[in-house]
């Protein structure tokens, strides 16, 4: 069974995700630490529980999400894996950084690319790639069928939707992904976004203005 910790960093309050299961192994989503004190909370957590981090994933690249992508390379020898649409979010960060006030090393580039479909794994656990674009332009959410739940990003969040102004973005076209290929999934699916609390795919159904 997958166990989900969430770590809200950097002055946006972005979610970093690990996800570990029984075999230690674990994955980093959305690594956003920008300053040393965010670094050591997850490199404590990874320590201290005796895990093995395989897979860094990237569900788009703004420059929240992407933050300590080097760290994670320098610290786990992991480069980040996300869909190729995304490469010139990932390029312009260096750019953006300064326009947030943020502390950014530049984050590798991925060796391995994530299609629209299909899965990546990690210990005992499997991820199913939704492909939904609309608030950046190559949009992934990480679906674990197995334990119901979905690393969603900045897509879906509790009474909310991700924006739709920023480069690559397009609200029809969120909505559009949202309605067929979010709230197709299980009522009681958790749902961990790239910013603020958990939710479900139920509550959001019958209680987001944005869907209702």
């Amino acid at each position: 069974m997958a166990s989900v910790k969430a770590f809200p960093n950097n002055p946006l309050q972005e979610n970093t995700y690990i996800l570990y299961d029984e075999s230690g192994e674990c994955t980093i989503i959305d690594p956003g630490m920008e300053n040393a004190a965010e670094q050591n909370a997850v490199v404590n957590f990874i320590k201290n529980n005796n895990l093995k981090p395989v897979l860094l994933l990237n569900t788009h690249c703004h420059i929240d999400h992407i933050l300590g992508n080097k760290f994670v390379f320098d610290m786990y020898g992991l480069k980040p894996q996300f869909h190729r649409g995304e490469l010139d979010l990932l390029e312009a960060g260096i750019a953006y950084a300064p326009q947030f006030g943020l502390r950014y090393e530049p984050s590798p580039v991925p060796e391995v690319f994530l299609g629209e479909t299909g899965t990546t794994s990690f210990g005992t656990t499997t991820l199913s790639l939704i492909f939904a674009p609309g608030h950046s332009p190559a949009h992934l959410c990480f679906y674990d069928q197995k334990d119901n739940f979905l690393i969603g990003g900045d897509v879906l969040f509790s009474g909310s939707i991700g924006r739709t102004d920023l480069p690559g973005g397009d609200f029809k076209t969120l909505i559009t992904n949202i309605e067929q290929k979010l709230l197709i999934l299980p009522d009681d699916c958790r749902v961990y976004p790239g910013h603020g609390p958990a939710t479900t795919i139920g509550r959001e159904k019958l209680t987001n203005p944005f869907l209702v």
